[in-house]
């Protein structure tokens, strides 16, 4: 009964219940009757991470589930949380000992499954472990020809052909998955109510199989990934796809695709344009070498006089602070100070970047900075500040002013900047950052601090 009991309440992501199971002796390896996906019977941990209950798979598998245990099918919960498209899942699963290549009956592994999906976030999860990523499938596909087989396909047509019955009717929704790009459900249900299914897939097949083409040593064409980039630039929540192909092209560091996204600075689409300086921006970045950087700063330079694209010039500005380069100060100080320019959290970043030791008026601008409106714009300052070779009384009493500031990430990057210069006023910032603050990030930072 226990186990049953347990089994729900994985399902349904009842900490609580499955603590107090767990206490009592309930089995988390005892199979339970139900099943969470139409099967014949299920696995707490596989309901866990079928359904997205991190910490339910947490509690699970501290109380001994083992996590390679399979279901009928021989699904296990990593795969589970792969056709799911369950990242956080998968990287507890696999951080317990999950077998990151194992099949099920089918053939089927985590990277086939997430690729199939589109599931972006799984997929990096299963790359950052190691995972084969040339291993076929039970039909001979690797995850690569699955991904690509999926770029540009119409995904709610392709969706709705799977579950389609004649007289249903069907509601297709939109929105965003965790890994930030689109998650397409269609949802069917008979005239009657007697019966529904629901098919889900994530618009994320571009950026994987971007990712798989270069874990698998695979050339793609530039314009071909470019391609792929603009059409999905205003598709996911964050330009997930634009960024992972800059990084792609940005890593090949070779003449040929430099020239070419050199080109794209200078296209007259500005679209174009704003991927060109954002793939360029780290070209050939490696352990510190930056070997195109008496080529690029010199382009961006340029770009600062000519361009006018609001957009384009925060890429621009952006790339100028990678560069980390004092010759770019200027170029800086120039767009920061244009009129009706709208401050965001690449302003202090791109100033910090390139702001030399002795400064003055760059230093104030940065302070001023510190004390915007905007939280994240302080937060970042605060950082730039704290990260400053430099050890001044402007820049202490400037960090110093944010101890008590209302956003607590704030006040741990000015107890950090503190506490490097050895001055003991960061103290009191960790003190009201680990009483305050439960941000995992916050509190990591004034525990390094404290010890430094």
């Amino acid at each position: 009964m226990h186990e049953e009991q347990l089994y729900r309440a994985a399902l349904s992501g009842d900490i609580e219940t499955v603590g107090k199971l767990l206490a009592s002796g309930a089995d988390p390896d005892r199979p339970s009757e139900a099943a969470h996906d139409g099967g014949e019977g299920g696995l707490p941990l596989c309901a866990a991470a079928a359904w997205d209950r991190t910490e339910v798979a947490e509690a699970l598998i501290a109380a001994g589930a083992d996590v390679n245990a399979r279901e009928s099918g021989g699904w296990t919960a990593l795969l589970w949380a792969a056709a799911n498209g369950h990242a956080a899942v998968a990287g507890v699963l696999i951080e317990a000992g999950a077998e990151i290549d194992a099949t099920n009956e089918s053939g089927d592994t985590a990277l086939t499954l997430a690729a199939r999906r589109g599931a972006l976030g799984v997929v990096q999860v299963l790359l950052d472990a190691g995972v084969d990523a040339g291993k076929y499938d039970g039909d001979g596909d690797t995850p690569l020809q699955i991904a690509v087989d999926w770029v540009g396909v119409h995904l709610e047509s392709a969706l709705l052909d799977q579950i389609e019955q004649e007289g249903w009717e069907y509601v297709v929704t939109r929105q965003y998955a965790k890994d930030g790009t689109e998650l397409v459900t269609v949802s069917g249900r008979a005239p009657d109510g007697s019966r529904s299914e629901e098919v889900q897939a994530q618009r994320g097949h571009a950026a994987v199989a971007t990712l798989l083409e270069e874990a698998t040593d695979v050339f793609v064409p530039v314009d071909q990934l470019v391609a792929r980039a603009l059409a999905h630039r205003d598709i996911d929540e964050d330009a997930e796809t634009w960024w992972i192909v800059a990084d792609t092209l940005a890593k090949r560091a070779d003449e040929t695709t430099y020239e070419a996204l050199a080109r794209l600075c200078m296209s007259e689409d500005a679209r174009e344009r704003e991927f060109g300086v954002d793939a360029i921006a780290q070209f050939g970045f490696s352990d510190g070498e930056k070997p195109y950087l008496e080529r690029t700063l010199p382009l961006l330079q340029k770009m600062v006089t000519t361009e006018a694209n609001p957009q384009v010039l925060r890429s621009v500005l952006a790339a100028l602070g990678h560069q980390g380069d004092p010759r770019a100060l200027p170029s800086v100080l120039g767009i920061i100070g244009r009129p009706g320019h709208q401050r965001t959290i690449t302003d202090p970043i791109a100033l910090a970047d390139v702001l030399p030791p002795d400064h003055e008026e760059g230093l104030a601008l940065l302070v001023a900075m510190s004390e915007d409106d905007d939280a994240e714009i302080r937060d970042w300052a605060t950082a730039g500040l704290a990260g400053l070779a430099a050890d001044t009384p402007a820049i202490r009493e400037a960090l110093a002013a944010r101890l008590d500031d209302s956003d607590l990430r704030t006040v741990a990057e000015a107890t950090r900047g503190l506490a490097i210069r050895g001055d003991e006023r960061a103290a009191r910032g960790a003190a009201r950052v680990l009483e305050e603050s439960d941000d995992e990030y916050a509190r990591d930072l004034v525990t390094q601090a404290a010890h430094e």
